[in-house]
Formats: C-alpha cells, structure tokens, sequence
C-alpha cells in the first residue's frame, strides 16, 4: 500500500508541568502531532495559536464532628447515658437523607478513679451543605450543652478536581480555536484540521481572597465558615492546517 503524499497521525504522552497543589501533584499531557509525509516544498501552510482557560472548583463536601461523653460510676450506666444521645444523633443524620457510608462513630471507653468516662464521636460527611446546617441546628435545639458539634470542614471530593481539570484544559483548547478562525478568517484562509494539540502549563491554587459572607461593602462574618475555592488554569497550544478558500474540498 502505498502512503507517498498522506499523512499519519501519532499520539504521545508527555510530562505536564508541575501543579502548585495537593503536594505537587504531576499529570501527564497529550500531544496529538501530525506527521507530513509530503516534501517540504508542499507542506501546507498552518498556523499556531495558543489558548488559555480559567475554571473555579467550589468545596463540594463538607465533614461535621458530633461528640458527647459522660462520667458515670458504673459501665451500664455511662453506656446507657451515651447510647440515649448518640442513637439521637445517628437518627436525626438518617431522617435528612445521609446515608449510613457518609457516617462514622468512634467510642472511647475509660476509667479514672471510681469513675468510668465515655466519649462518641459521629464524622458525618455532607454533599448538601444546606442539609448540613439543617442537622447542625437540630442537634443543637434538641440536645443543647450535652452535645458539641464542631465546626464544618469543607474540602473537594477527588472527582471535582478531576472535572476542574478536564474543563480548563477543554476550555483553553475552544478558546484557541476560536482565536484561530478569527486569525484564518482575517488572512482570507480557511481552517483546516489540527496538526499538533499540546497542553503547554497547568496550574491549581486556592482563592485566598474570598471573604467569609457578607455583602460587597460590608464588614466580613468573622464566624462564618468560608467555602475554599480552587481555580485551575491551563495553556494550550495549537496548530491548524490553513487552506485558501477557493479550494475545493477533497
């Protein structure tokens, strides 16, 4: 068979830079590169833009530690006093739709003295952070000082991350497209297929400059959990084949 004057297309996978998160965290970059199999004197003309996005990632899960403890002189009756509230808490979590996967208990038993000491607590892991005030502020109502529930700790689930960074990277692509047809269309070109697709940077880093709520203008909530946002940002670079317009089209 033979393949004088076509091109063949091949894909290799190279080193992306190095991200500023999650510990230097690497991933590898596609390069889709076509190779001309013409002389030099009939390669086509092309032309190569580069293309850049930006993608914010809200927290998308949120953790709440519930913890109550008793002292008692007897085993029975610290277990009872412990159980009573801790069956309440797991029920409340249960009844907002929290499925048992997203909860965890631990108990520490104890003895000082003559008196024996037990300590539960619930880790509930929450992707509906208006669900998560709701059982917060029921835990409260009903079982007021002989509960502590701690503050939220909001984090990004390892899927989000990876959605962020599919869509900056698809994103940066779209916008070199565009940018290119704009060019193509200025020298009186028409674009033709991509001839070499390369990530050429990728960047995470949190948003430090988000305020804790409150309005614009207003003086910030100083006890209002903040909701971490990561942007994540990356450069495309792209080259496209360039044809005259009054070409016809094979």
């Amino acid at each position: 068979m033979n393949y004088d004057g076509q091109s063949r297309v091949f894909a290799a996978i190279l080193p992306a830079a190095g991200r500023e998160f999650a510990g230097n965290e690497r991933e590898n970059g596609l390069e889709v590169r076509a190779v001309n199999r013409q002389s030099p004197s009939n390669r086509a003309r092309e032309v190569q833009v580069t293309g850049a996005a930006e993608v914010r990632c809200p927290a998308d899960r949120v953790s709440v530690r519930v913890s109550v403890g008793s002292s008692k002189e007897s085993v029975n009756d610290v277990t009872n006093s412990v159980s009573r509230r801790l069956d309440y808490i797991l029920q409340a979590v249960r009844q907002h739709g929290v499925s048992d996967k997203d909860t965890s208990v631990r108990r520490f038993l104890h003895r000082e003295a003559e008196q024996y000491h037990l300590e539960a607590e619930v880790v509930v892991t929450f992707s509906d952070f208006e669900k998560m005030e709701r059982v917060c502020s029921v835990l409260l109502e009903k079982l007021d000082q002989s509960v502590c529930v701690g503050p939220p700790e909001f984090y990004h689930s390892a899927e989000s991350l990876s959605l962020m960074r599919r869509r900056a990277c698809v994103s940066a692509v779209e916008n070199a497209q565009q940018k290119a047809c704009e060019v193509s269309e200025l020298l009186g070109q028409t674009l033709g297929p991509p001839l070499l697709v390369r990530e050429e940077e990728t960047k995470e880093w949190r948003d430090e400059d988000e305020e804790g709520g409150g309005y614009q203008g207003a003086a910030p909530l100083l006890h209002l959990p903040r909701t971490p946002t990561i942007i994540g940002s990356s450069r495309m670079s792209v080259s496209f084949s360039l044809r005259d317009k009054s070409r016809k089209k094979p």
